[in-house]
C-alpha cells in the first residue's frame, strides 16, 4: 500500500475512532479496542500508543487476518474483522511495532455472543413503489380491466396490414427479376 493511501486510511480511521458512537475499552498498555466487546463477524478498530515506528501488526486467533497498523508520532491505528465462527470469550492479541526495541505488546480482547439473525427477510417481498413498469401495484380487478381496447386493436390491424403489403410488394418485385 502506498504511503499516501496508507496516510489517508489512517486519517479516516482516526476520524472514525474519534467520533465512533460505541465505547472504547483499554485492553492493555497502550492498546484500545472499539467497540469494547465486538460480536463474531463484526469489525473493530485498534489504537496503539507507544510504538516507535510508523507501522505495526495486530494478530489474534479471533481475527480473520492480521490487522495492519499505521500512523506517526508513536500512535498506530488499524482495523480488524472478528471471525464469524469464533465463540464468545477472551482472545489474546499480539501487537508488533516495527522498529520498536520492546518487541511486541500482548493484550486480550473479549468477543461477545453472536447476535441473532434478523427476523425480517433480507430481500424485498413486494414490489417497490417506484412509479411505473413492473413495479406498479395493481389489484386483480385492475389487472383484468387493463387489456387492449378498440384503439389498440385498430392500430394493430393497420400495422399488420402494412407489413402484409410490404411482403407482397417485395415478393412481386423478386418474382419479376428472376423471370
Amino acid at each position: 500500500m502506498g504511503s499516501l493511501r496508507r496516510t489517508l486510511c489512517t486519517g479516516v480511521l482516526a476520524a472514525f475512532t474519534a467520533f465512533a458512537p460505541t465505547a472504547a475499552w483499554p485492553v492493555g498498555d497502550g492498546v484500545t479496542v472499539t467497540p469494547s466487546s465486538p460480536a463474531p463477524g463484526g469489525d473493530l478498530a485498534l489504537r496503539v500508543t507507544g510504538c516507535a515506528g510508523r507501522t505495526g501488526t495486530a494478530a489474534s486467533k479471533a481475527f480473520v487476518a492480521d490487522a495492519e497498523l499505521t500512523g506517526t508520532g508513536g500512535t498506530l491505528a488499524g482495523r480488524a474483522r472478528v471471525r464469524s465462527m469464533v465463540g464468545p470469550g477472551r482472545y489474546e492479541v499480539r501487537v508488533t511495532c516495527a522498529g520498536s526495541p520492546a518487541g511486541s505488546l500482548r493484550t486480550q480482547v473479549t468477543v461477545g455472543a453472536a447476535t441473532a439473525p434478523p427476523k425480517t427477510p433480507a430481500t424485498p417481498v413486494a414490489p417497490v413503489s417506484a412509479g411505473g413498469g413492473g413495479s406498479m401495484r395493481l389489484s386483480s380487478a385492475d389487472a383484468r380491466a387493463t387489456g387492449p381496447d378498440t384503439v389498440h386493436a385498430v392500430i394493430g390491424l393497420l400495422l399488420a396490414s402494412a407489413a402484409a403489403v410490404v411482403v407482397v410488394v417485395r415478393g412481386t418485385r423478386r418474382g419479376r427479376r428472376t423471370g
